[in-house]
């Protein structure tokens, strides 16, 4: 700070530099805005689209002359295809799907990430690519006497340019304006005679076409990578979120705020660069719970549950998880080292999966940050080992207690909201989490990990450690299914289908989410200690958004209206993964292509359909 008040010449230089990244961040979130505020659609598939258009641009900017009117040419085209391709995922996927559970439709983006990622690499390559420097604008700028490059100068424009035109679009347009009543009640435009179909459509090819152009005009900035989907969609959650679903000049209100915060943070504060924007969007959501121009959503008359579960249905026996532990067990003494390996991985994500569960079924509280408390119950146990050289017994011990704790930490923010601000103040507390064990170094040992987390010398056989993992994971399950059928589990559903009622009955609905807030952290503090001690190591990828993903992948897929549906959903996730990985390279496009299917053919989950089947029949 100091430095920036003796040169204020350099402060302006960082404020430019955050108004370009603001742009080309704006125009991202205002396409995810878009979708989302028409469709309801939480598209993970945008940060696809993003790396798709840069991966383009790329190949069109080789062909094409190095000119002005070849390099902006190329950035339109490149704009234009991706556009084009969101139109088809719409009308194949997209159009089949609006009346699943939300997260269901979320799902479903998840496997076009995967089909993306590998269609990207088998046509580009895994190598990044650095496209040519835009024409008439590869050198720099004096500004006060500092050098500012003068591409990135032109960025400070365009994002602005945009705004003001979709702002006309959306409001001198009879198209916009159904836009714009669409965001607003969606029923009501189809009752008035509105082709719905039709406006989805052209509202995710205009949103997709935004996310193109975004990463087209990144070419000359910074290499193509496969890695950009990823690396763009958490900042760009972020963004829309702040600046309130739907809302286009909260998105370019927010770009701003996150863009300048980061190019400023990244000098003042260099230990927390990579926490500062999601501690802005926690600061945000916690005083402004609708982001800063936002406004609750209206409620989906026509659609389904965000989160289904109505009720438990009959075929969740719980002497058939009894029998289903003992054959399990036996497995023990027949499998060998790779399948108990293999067979441990998937007990301890099926609690990790089954905690996720606790709080989506019968609490209606979605996640998107649930690997926070997988992590902090991984580290619990690894920096025990690592500081005092605990046994495992007191590893394991502590891996529920700090999560746990961090838990009612968080909970008690998150619970004041619902629905996707829920989800996404989760994931901005998972990633401070995760920055804080990326950046404490000293204490966390930074990417480079805790090593060294092994179980106890009983405990070191393949065998024992199986049968270990087996009694905990099953037993912490069985106690979650339990709970659920308590008082407390009655409470919890009562306060998710309806809240006013359940209040006026008595029941302190903020502390009994809470307290199922607490539960869950806990038992998935229990499964990354045990996963730390099955692999021999900790590290920040435990936290990451991608492992969030995981655990809402296997609840979703399983079915969040059953108990067994975490279950099923490891399992068929674990080993899909498995055995495609070694089976092909191309395993993420056969994953998304199968998990794009499932969703199609079992929207309820492979577990919901089953019981639903066996409820008609009966």
């Amino acid at each position: 700070m100091e430095a920036f008040l003796a040169n204020p010449e350099q402060a302006l230089v960082q404020l430019l530099t955050g108004l370009a990244g603001a742009s080309s961040l704006f125009l991202v979130a205002s396409g995810l805005s878009i979708i989302f505020g028409v469709t309801r659609i939480v598209n993970f598939a945008h940060g696809s689209f993003y790396m798709l258009g840069a991966f383009i641009a790329y190949s069109a900017l080789e062909h094409l002359p190095r000119t002005p009117l070849g390099f902006w040419g190329g950035v339109l085209a490149a704009a234009l295809a991706v556009a084009a391709i969101g139109l088809v995922v719409e009308l194949v996927l997209l159009r089949r799907i609006y009346r699943a559970p939300e997260l269901f439709q979320l799902l479903a983006t998840f496997g076009v990430v995967l089909v993306v990622q590998d269609i990207a690499l088998a046509v580009w390559g895994a190598e990044d690519l650095l496209g040519p420097r835009a024409p008439g604008l590869r050198g720099a700028v004096t500004i006060l006497g500092q050098p500012f490059p003068a591409y990135d100068l032109v960025l400070v424009f365009i994002g602005p340019a945009v705004l003001g035109l979709l702002m006309l679009l959306f409001h001198a347009t009879r198209w916009g304006v159904l836009v714009r009543a669409a965001t607003q009640d969606r029923e009501m435009v189809q009752a008035l005679g509105v082709n719905q179909a039709w406006l989805f459509t052209g509202v995710f090819a205009l949103g997709s076409f935004l996310a193109g152009l975004g990463g087209a005009l990144q070419v000359p900035r910074e290499a193509a990578s496969l890695h950009m989907d990823l690396a763009i969609i958490a900042e760009v959650f972020v963004v829309v979120v702040v600046g309130g679903l739907g809302s286009i000049p909260g998105a370019f209100l927010a770009a701003l705020l996150i863009a300048v915060v980061h190019a400023f943070g990244i000098v003042i504060f260099p230990k927390i660069t990579l926490a500062l924007i999601f501690l802005v969007m926690a600061v945000v959501l916690v005083f402004r719970p609708y982001g800063l121009l936002g406004r609750p959503l209206a409620p989906q008359r026509a659609s389904g549950d965000a989160l289904a579960a109505r009720g438990y249905g009959k075929s969740d026996y719980p002497g058939l998880g009894l029998a289903v532990i003992a054959a399990l067990a036996l497995l023990a003494f027949a499998g060998g080292d790779y399948a108990l390996t293999v067979l441990t991985e998937i007990l301890i994500l099926a609690l990790f999966a089954a905690s996720l569960h606790f709080m989506m079924g019968p609490g209606g509280m979605a996640s998107f940050g649930h690997a926070a408390y997988f992590g902090l119950g991984a580290y619990g146990a690894a920096l025990l080992v690592k500081y005092w050289a605990a046994p495992m017994a007191l590893g394991l011990l502590a891996a529920p207690l700090a999560a746990g704790f961090m838990g009612v930490v968080f909970g008690w923010f998150c619970v004041r909201l619902s629905g996707v601000y829920l989800a996404m103040l989760t994931l901005a507390f998972a990633q401070i989490v995760w920055s804080i064990a990326f950046q404490w170094v000293e204490v966390t040992g930074g990417d480079n990990g805790v090593l060294g987390v092994w179980p106890s010398e009983w405990a070191h056989a393949k065998e024992a450690y199986y049968l270990l993992a087996l009694a905990l994971c099953g037993a912490s399950i069985l106690l979650l299914r339990r709970m659920i059928f308590a008082p407390f589990g009655f409470a919890l559903r009562a306060g998710r289908d309806s809240p006013l009622r359940a209040e006026a009955t008595g029941i302190d609905l903020a502390l009994v989410q809470r307290v199922a807030f607490s539960i869950a952290a806990a038992f998935a503090g229990l499964a990354g200690g045990l996963f730390a001690y099955a692999t021999g190591s900790v590290f920040p990828t435990y936290i990451s958004i991608s492992r969030s993903v995981d655990a809402l992948l296997m609840v979703l897929l399983g079915g969040v209206e059953t108990l067994t549906g975490p279950v099923i959903g490891a399992a068929l996730f674990v080993g899909l993964q498995e055995q495609l990985a070694r089976a092909t390279e191309l395993w993420r496009l056969l994953l998304g292509l199968i998990i794009i299917l499932l969703v199609l053919a079992f929207p309820q989950g492979i577990a919901g359909a089953a019981q639903r089947l066996v409820a008609r029949r009966a």
